[in-house]
């Protein structure tokens, strides 16, 4: 049984940083993709990164130059940091990971499996 659990999420400032993790269990497939994404309270699900088997990476528009995605194999774990962080990144954010179709992408329906979710909050 595939699980992810999210950790790192908390309250800070704007202009602070924050790394979030996602540790993956159970998951044995050579190929995939795992993302990143987020929630606001009555906003849609939003692909803030992802990144690929191969290491190939993508981002968001909103988060391009301020977030960076990387895993570490070793330890099944996956990362975001987030610095420069403003008042409209906060939300609920969730890690992904799904097969995989040959790229990094932010769909949310390329994904098959999710973890609950770590909240971010910042003041301004």
């Amino acid at each position: 049984q595939v699980q992810l659990v999210e950790s790192g999420g908390g309250s800070v400032q704007a202009g602070g940083s924050l790394r979030l993790s996602c540790r993956v269990f159970g998951y044995t497939g050579s190929n995939y993709c795992m993302g990143w994404f987020r929630q606001a309270p009555g906003k849609k699900r939003e692909g803030v990164a992802a990144i690929d088997s191969d290491g190939l990476t993508t981002y968001g528009d909103s988060v391009k130059g301020r977030f960076t995605i990387s895993q570490d194999n070793a330890k099944n774990t996956l990362y975001l940091q987030m610095n420069s962080l403003k008042s409209e990144d906060t939300a609920m954010y969730f890690c992904a990971i799904g097969w995989g179709n040959g790229q990094p992408n932010l769909n949310s329906y390329e994904y098959q499996y999710w973890g609950q979710g770590t909240q971010v909050t910042i003041s301004s």
